[in-house]
């Protein structure tokens, strides 16, 4: 099997997908990335539900502010027009439709874009946290994956056999090894990473994919 792209990677090819002047929420992982890898000259307004509007990348060491944090617990860089609020004002956000784009990790998703990224059953345990609401109120939804789990089990699935979070929700997947779009008629293959043929993503992809009539290799 070809090498799979790293975590840095796909949060790189996530950032090419986020408009100019939106309002975007990173969830824990690998969105979190994200904010280091925004194309030069383009602005995006991060939202988190810690209560943060319009913060900048990750900060680096000894620039630490322990009261500026994103979801996943890491510090941010402060930009000027930040914004801080109440978590309730920012679940409000949420479920106002304000957000244009919510970039999630997932356990699983499936065909139809249901999405499954609270609860691992063999763990028992889990926290939906704000994933919830950003499924049903954010305006696209991106998740950004590793292609297979820790065990080589596929995380693009028929069917979500785990817990779910929303149904039919998410609009596109992008992993260590393709670029997929979930439509109305299944997964659409648009781009596979350096090195990788449709064959070897539908590998270990378990549904069935379409591909793109212009599909082509994932550039960054």
């Amino acid at each position: 099997m070809p090498e799979r792209l790293g975590r840095e990677v796909i949060a790189m090819r996530v950032a090419k997908e986020l408009p100019n002047d939106s309002y975007v929420n990173l969830g824990i992982g690998i969105p979190t990335l994200v904010s280091q890898f925004l194309p030069e000259g383009r602005t995006v307004v991060y939202h988190s539900e810690s209560g943060v509007l319009g913060y900048g990348p990750l900060a680096i060491e000894g620039e630490e502010h322990i009261d500026m944090i994103n979801a996943g617990g890491q510090f941010l860089v402060p930009v000027p027009g930040m914004a801080f609020f109440s978590s309730s004002d920012a679940f409000a956000m949420i479920r106002g439709g304000h957000i244009d784009i919510a970039v999630l990790g997932a356990f699983q998703v499936s065909e139809k874009g249901d999405l499954a990224n609270w609860m691992l059953p063999s763990r028992g345990i889990g926290n939906i946290g704000g994933a919830m609401d950003l499924a049903v109120g954010a305006k696209r939804i991106i998740v950004a994956i590793e292609h297979i789990d820790p065990q080589g089990n596929p995380k693009i699935v028929s069917q979500c056999s785990y817990p779910l979070t929303g149904k039919q929700c998410v609009d596109l997947i992008i992993t260590d090894a393709a670029v997929i779009e979930v439509t109305t008629n299944g997964l659409l293959l648009k781009e596979a990473a350096p090195g990788w043929t449709p064959s070897d993503v539908q590998a270990i992809t378990e549904p069935q994919m379409d591909i793109a009539s212009d599909f082509r290799e994932m550039t960054l």
